[in-house]
């Protein structure tokens, strides 16, 4: 009876095309994104990312109306869009006294709306919900293929600039009294967030693609204080709140990307509540330390 109950759950995987393209891509993803999203957290620009997210949907409206639906198309256009939004932000704020998250919010602010109004006046007929939230069982062989070079281009560049990007998430001002690379390093992981943005945009749309990148690395650093630890449960919840997004979706007929994003909110409830480092019941049961 259970045999038979399981292997109805499991089935679709196993059974459909385009639930096996949703996997392999949404655990492509999984694979990077998390990995952004660990260091967004520790430098305290979570909400840049969300900033970025719509930042990226004018580039890619703007390409969807010159080329279609071409993969290739809608990801440079997202791509020069987010790189721009970045710029731009990092420019005004050195040449004025604001800091460069508020400039990053009046860009992302006006390239929403251009990217809303593209949309809307092109007459083409296109969803801006799925823009918005994207459509997971829709993805395209290229999509796939789009999803596993950008997940190499991040992690080398994760790679490279690893050492670096940790000081100057820590301590910022030993960085720039002991090297220039400062604001490169912060320029190219900018950029590795942007490209994840574009991919997970492909994927499940520009407003779920941030929780894609950011819960799982916030819900990780409940169970751990090591960073590697928390890179590597970061991207394992990722891949497997898309595997039981993914079968939620199918069985009960709704969204496969708010499926995925809403099982990461579980699965941050659970870590805030249980987890092993400053979880709620942790904290509350384990031994006060004294100081005199």
């Amino acid at each position: 009876m259970w045999n038979i109950i399981i292997d109805n759950i499991w089935d679709p995987l196993f059974s459909y095309d385009f639930m096996k393209r949703a996997l392999v891509s949404l655990f492509i993803l999984s694979l990077s994104a998390p990995v952004a999203g660990v260091f967004l957290s520790l430098r305290k620009l979570s909400l840049s990312g969300d900033a970025l997210s719509h930042a990226i949907l004018p580039g890619a409206a703007t390409g969807y109306l010159i080329k279609g639906l071409s993969v290739t198309a809608m990801t440079i256009g997202g791509i020069l869009a987010g790189t721009m939004v970045i710029f731009m932000s990092a420019l005004f704020s050195r040449l004025s006294r604001n800091t460069e998250d508020s400039s990053l919010a009046v860009f992302y602010l006006v390239s929403l709306a251009l990217g809303v109004l593209i949309i809307s006046l092109s007459g083409s007929g296109v969803d801006l919900l799925s823009f918005l939230f994207g459509s997971v069982f829709t993805i395209s062989g290229d999509t796939v293929i789009f999803l596993g070079i950008n997940a190499v281009i991040t992690l080398l560049i994760m790679a490279v600039i690893l050492r670096p990007l940790i000081i100057d998430s820590v301590d910022p001002l030993y960085l720039a009294s002991v090297s220039r690379c400062g604001p490169w390093v912060h320029f190219a992981f900018m950029f590795a967030v942007v490209m994840n943005l574009v991919a997970g945009f492909e994927a499940i749309g520009t407003l779920m693609a941030v929780g894609m990148m950011i819960i799982p690395g916030i819900s990780a650093r409940f169970w751990s204080f090591r960073l590697g630890t928390i890179i590597i449960l970061s991207v394992l919840i990722a891949a497997l709140a898309s595997l039981g997004g993914l079968l939620l979706s199918f069985h009960l007929n709704i969204p496969g990307g708010p499926s995925v994003i809403l099982i990461l909110g579980g699965v941050y409830l659970l870590s805030f509540l249980f987890g092993f480092r400053n979880g709620l019941i942790f904290k509350l049961f384990s031994p006060k330390h004294y100081e005199s």
